[in-house]
């Protein structure tokens, strides 16, 4: 099989699809890797590096595209990549469809196989390839909330955890899953008042009894949502249901509860946030205010830490795209029904019931 590797072009993404070694072992397996000129110059890796170990370096997204069958990258095609994708041709990539209907219309409209790594599953219903973004994701979360509370980015002020003798600042994270533990590990690293909110009871116990002390759990409903406003410098949203838009938890209106200068960093942002006021924004362009709240929406964190990230995907994403190539996705997936639920879209069809029933939009299974 023929696998294809563009150079990311989403704004201020430096991860790639596969790794020098990824192309080693595809092509070690008899399959043809062509791999976009600079494709992986953000992350640190040369063209040269993936020549040495068997890959094809190509001039132009056009000719990966072109003649690849499978391709693999990280973030959702952009509207120049969509028009080159064509019928039967897999794309194996984050595609959080919910967040953007015309990306959705034009993935579908394509023909294209669309197997997005957020809505795969493992056989214990966890999502395998969500998971180490998610947790790059968390623990920056703190890190840019942290840099956003300092007064020159016109934030309250706060110094996190505090000095002797001075109160520290208080972090509210909506969402208990993966996101929310790694913010909650490294705000309460640094010291600060940490309040988790989750629906999940059984979540709430593993997280009371694992979280140190300057970490509550608390069940999440609207009322302890306000209460927590009210006493937040930074809220963190992680909230996620795999292949739909986020929840809204924080309306417009709840913003007069926060203080001036507090920060919101809503990691959901490209599954709609869960934050009525958020709205995707870029590395290069992180930051708004929306009634004196300062608001964080880069819709690609992950993104900025292009090395690390790019190895903590691959290192989750390679053995997929392997039983891909070999064995095409038809096969692959009747023998993994975890993967199967990564089928989004599918000869024009959209397969995944989130994303249809978001759009309002025709569903049907796809056929394998």
């Amino acid at each position: 099989m023929i696998v294809g590797v563009p150079k990311e072009i989403k704004s201020d993404e430096y991860r790639v699809g596969l790794l020098p070694v990824g192309a080693e072992m595809l092509t070690k397996a008899r399959h043809t890797v062509l791999v976009e000129t600079g494709a992986g110059v953000g992350s640190g890796f040369s063209d040269e590096e993936y020549r040495d170990l068997g890959a094809k370096i190509v001039s132009s997204a056009e000719q990966v595209y072109g003649e690849a069958e499978l391709i693999v990258k990280v973030k959702e095609p952009l509207s120049s990549e969509i028009k080159l994708l064509r019928r039967g041709q897999m794309v194996f990539t984050f595609f959080h469809f919910a967040a953007d209907r015309e990306l959705t219309e034009g993935v579908r409209d394509s023909g294209c196989v669309a197997i997005a790594y957020e809505t795969i599953e493992d056989e214990e219903g966890r999502l395998p390839l969500l998971t180490p973004m998610s947790e790059v994701a968390g623990k920056m979360s703190i890190q840019e909330g942290a840099k956003y509370l300092e007064r020159p980015q016109e934030g309250r002020g706060i110094l996190l955890g505090g000095v002797p003798g001075v109160e520290p600042g208080t972090v509210m994270i909506l969402g208990g899953g993966v996101v929310g533990t790694n913010a909650a590990k490294v705000a309460a690293g640094m010291g600060a008042n940490v309040k988790i909110l989750d629906i999940n009871l059984d979540r709430l116990r593993y997280l009371s009894d694992v979280m140190p002390a300057n970490v509550d759990v608390v069940y999440c409903d609207p009322h302890t949502v306000r209460m927590g406003l009210e006493k937040a410098d930074l809220l963190i949203g992680a909230v996620l249901i795999p292949g739909a838009r986020c929840p809204m938890l924080v309306k417009r209106e709840d913003l007069k509860l926060m203080k001036p200068g507090a920060v919101i960093v809503d990691v959901g942002v490209d599954q709609g946030g869960c934050c009525e006021t958020t709205r995707p924004t870029t590395h290069g362009d992180p930051v708004f205010m929306v009634d004196g709240i300062l608001h964080y929406g880069v819709a690609n964190m992950p993104g900025a830490v292009g090395r690390t990230s790019t190895y903590a995907l691959t290192n989750a994403t390679l053995p997929y795209a392997l039983r891909l190539a070999e064995a095409g996705y038809v096969e692959a997936c009747r023998a993994d029904p975890g993967l199967a639920r990564g089928i989004n879209m599918q000869d024009g069809k959209i397969t995944h019931p989130s994303v249809a029933e978001f759009f309002e939009l025709r569903y049907e299974p796809a056929k394998l």
